[in-house]
């Protein structure tokens, strides 16, 4: 117990530090409005009331963007039930919120001591690790699953690192405990990033196992941290097999259409300027440094009381309306900060760190701030998008600077060790000391005494552009010249915080080296120093002011007349447009509804296409069309607006002013099926999506030429005025529907096709395929039919009983750990 006694006051300290962050909005129950967070309530609604309904669980909600599977939106299967309870009492059963922060702590906490740091030095790097400004941003954000990941790739990587330090069993146990809990966090670009380093590193222990002529225990370890990692990813392999099936349909696959800007398109993945749209600026890379080095996040700029004492009068209300940060991303919700004394340890550390890990470190600190700048350094981002496997399937670059907020910390921690373990090492590299005070803080001095040295404009490209279109020219050049001034402000005022932060760390580390502080008390004094500086950085970004009442949250989805409106129409099954919201940036809507919309980062890729090619378009032409007509659809041309109609979309919510709204029912929409006269069959891809442009799909359905076989050839499809399609019975994965026609003919379904879904006529499973792009479409015979569609994927089946018994190994392994730990002891 007197040995693991400093661990549990560690493991306390990050409780208490966890919970003091968010107070005193815990106690009193306050919630983050996050936008993830609020948007996850309407796009698992359905799914929700289902479960609640029948005890099941739907893989398919039709509820966003006419429809998609559930494996992004709610990926949990009975296989994980466990582990989720162990990560429970991982986190401690720590309120929401303040469990994140301590797992992100602990977490690098064991990856320190795997290294063999002290206590407190172990403790030092988990604040810094922890503290990051990112990871406090993206809880603000709501990117919870994202946060999650990250938590837990420390812990992974000590597995590594004790697997080859000759612990074989605990470091596979853990490596494989951590790569289940990663996955099982679902954000799989973060892991994937993270490959980078693991990969470095392993290079690392290779060069020292070959140094040292121990390349069996090299290999040995290898082996036991592969098999490892097997097991973790067999825990989730129902998450990930059906995740990878999903991908190849949606927006990270490939698109089948040949676009104009063929160059724009990858071989496998996102297209390139969707890849790079949020790309970390080459001079924005001194946020790691100064934090506000572009202004912070894309706040008004009114918001700063300070800024503002610099400001003309005459331009407050333009103030209230442009940003605090000048960069060239289309926005941020703040900088990538990791601690000026941390940045200063890690320049030391490439001097007096002698280890191959150093080298490891270094070149993946090198390489994700490189990736970062994507469209701004585009030669390497275009290797890495056209060769290296799974990169093109990623957005957002810049967050691969969360590899440099994991290196930069370790690094700086293995510099501080150094010191302390060997005194004489500062001794001997008291140039390299003064070279890495100069690096930083004079870096951060000619920045708060010379701001126009480094950079030449405070006006982004955008915000130029808009000045430029909508103030007299007169009056451009002292606006700019004002918001320059102020600007620099926050510029300066940054700058002039990191080098104190910089010389008071530095006047610690000399005052222990000249024997006046203890190795403790300096460390101590450092953790202070650190956690006061991110403390009062992440507090821009997340603070208690963020923090609302549960009921403030929910109010985003609360019914409106307009809601209760639509309601009233009890059919089985019926879509619904939102103008008054960002249609395709929304979820709201979802909650009520069973929406054209949504928002959702890997929608099915036909639908985003359609979206493109054919919504947008149908959308614009009734902005303007339905004010002009009052509200009276039947004035509208039912053809000008075919593909909204084909989704059997029957009601508007039309924006009135002043933030009301009103029902606008379509009477046009097509309803849940129908037969059609025609069938026309297309070569391409780019034909069968522009076959809409020309075709009425109420008429004519447009079929791939893979698809004939289904439709048996047929060109005519028999439609007759008695023929009948009705739905009579609806859930999210099964419906249900009765047809009558006295010659048969084919039928297209007001449904989203995708593999998977499984087609019955009178019980007998049949084929059915695609028609208009994306719906579904089947050959239906004469007479009186009940044809049913399911979706239960028989892979889940399959996949759930690997996972099981990998979750089987993984419990023995630890059963067996702790076995020989306690013999261990009682030796």
């Amino acid at each position: 117990m007197k040995r693991i006694l400093p661990d549990i006051v560690a493991i306390v300290a990050f409780v208490v530090i966890s919970l003091a962050y968010f107070f005193p909005a815990i106690t009193e129950g306050r919630v983050l409005a996050q936008h993830d967070a609020v948007a996850s309530i309407g796009l698992g609604q359905e799914s929700k009331e289902f479960t609640e309904k029948t005890g099941e669980k739907t893989r398919w909600t039709n509820a966003v963007f006419g429809g998609m599977p559930t494996y992004q939106i709610s990926p949990s299967y009975k296989s994980t039930n466990a582990i989720h309870e162990v990560e429970k009492a991982y986190s401690l059963f720590l309120p929401d919120y303040v469990y994140l922060v301590f797992i992100m702590l602990l977490g690098f906490y064991i990856m320190m001591r795997a290294f063999n740091f002290s206590v407190y030095l172990s403790a030092l790097g988990a604040i810094a690790w922890a503290f990051s400004s990112y990871f406090f941003i993206i809880i603000g954000a709501g990117h919870i699953w994202k946060f999650i990941t990250l938590a837990y790739i420390p812990p992974t990587i000590a597995g590594m690192v004790l697997a080859y330090r000759k612990k074989y069993l605990i470091g596979g146990v853990l490596t494989a405990f951590f790569v289940a809990l990663q996955i099982l966090s679902n954000h799989v670009q973060m892991t994937y990033y993270f490959l980078f380093v693991i990969l470095f590193m392993v290079i690392a222990y290779f060069a020292e196992a070959y140094k040292n002529k121990e390349l069996p225990h090299f290999f040995k370890a290898s082996g036991i941290l592969i098999v490892a990692a097997l097991i973790g990813v067999s825990v989730n392999i129902s998450n990930l097999y059906h995740t990878y099936q999903y991908s190849k349909d949606t927006m990270r696959g490939k698109s089948e259409l040949v676009k104009k800007n063929q160059a724009n398109q990858t071989s496998s993945g996102l297209e390139r300027d969707y890849i790079v749209q949020w790309s970390y600026g080459i001079g924005e890379t001194f946020s790691l440094l100064v934090p506000n080095v572009k202004g912070g996040a894309s706040v008004p700029l009114a918001a700063n009381e300070k800024a503002m004492e610099k400001a003309n009068p005459n331009y407050a209300q333009l103030y209230g309306q442009i940003g605090q940060y000048w960069g060239e991303q289309p926005g941020t919700s703040g900088p990538v900060y990791v601690g000026a004394f941390i940045i200063m340890l890690f320049i030391l550390g490439l001097f007096v760190v002698k280890s191959p890990v150093k080298w490891a470190l270094l070149a993946a600190t090198v390489l994700s701030i490189l990736l970062s700048w994507g469209k701004n350094f585009m030669g390497l981002t275009d290797f890495f998008i056209d060769y290296v496997p799974m990169y093109s399937k990623f957005r957002a670059v810049s967050s691969i600077l969360v590899v440099a907020e994991f290196t930069i910390p370790l690094l700086a921690l293995m510099a501080l060790k150094e010191i302390i373990e060997k005194p004489q090492v500062l001794k001997e590299n008291l140039k390299a000391f003064y070279i890495s005070i100069g690096l930083t803080g004079g870096i951060a001095l000619l920045f708060a005494v010379a701001p126009g040295l480094f950079f030449s404009s405070y006006i982004s490209t955008s915000e130029m552009q808009a000045l430029k279109g909508g103030i007299p020219a007169e009056h451009i050049a002292p606006i700019i010249a004002n918001l320059t001034e102020i600007r620099q402000s926050i510029f300066t005022s940054d700058a002039w915080r990191s080098l104190i932060v910089i010389l008071i760390g530095g006047a610690l580390i000399l005052a222990y080296n000249t024997g006046k502080l203890k190795a403790r008390w300096m460390v101590l004094a450092l953790t202070i120093l650190c956690l006061g500086d991110m403390w009062g950085v992440n507090k821009r970004y997340l603070k208690d002011a963020d923090f609302v009442e549960p009921e403030q949250r929910m109010a985003v989805v609360q019914k409106t007349p307009t809601d209760e409106a639509i309601l009233r129409d009890k059919s089985l099954d019926y879509r619904v447009l939102n103008f008054a919201v960002s249609t395709f940036n929304d979820n709201n809507t979802s909650y009520w509804h069973k929406s054209v919309g949504g928002y959702h980062p890997a929608k099915l890729r036909r639908y985003q296409e359609m979206i493109e090619n054919h919504i947008s378009k149908e959308m614009n032409y009734l902005q303007q069309q339905i004010p002009a007509v009052q509200g009276d659809m039947t004035k509208i041309n039912p053809d000008s607006i075919s593909v909204i109609n084909m989704l059997n979309t029957k009601y508007f919510i039309f924006p009135t002013g002043g933030g009301q709204t009103a029902p606008i029912p379509n009477p046009h929409a097509y309803g849940n099926a129908w037969f059609v006269e025609n069938v026309e069959y297309v070569q391409s891809v780019n034909q069968e999506i522009d076959a809409l442009n020309k075709v009425l799909p109420s008429k004519t359905a447009v079929v791939a030429e893979q698809f004939k076989s289904v439709f048996s050839g047929a060109q005519s499809a028999g439609k007759d005025t008695l023929s009948t399609v009705k739905l009579t019975s609806y859930a999210p994965n099964a419906l249900t529907y009765e047809t009558s026609s006295a010659k048969g003919g084919v039928v297209v379904f007001s449904e989203i096709y995708y593999p998977g879904w499984h087609s019955y006529i009178d019980g007998k499973e049949v084929e059915h395929g695609r028609a208009d792009y994306i719906l579904r479409a089947m050959v239906v015979p004469a007479g009186n039919h009940k044809i049913e569609f399911k979706f239960d994927p028989k892979s889940i089946h399959t996949t759930e009983g690997i996972a099981y018994v990998a979750l089987g190994i993984l419990f023995l392994g630890a059963i067996g750990v702790i076995v020989i730990e306690v013999r261990k002891r009682r030796k």
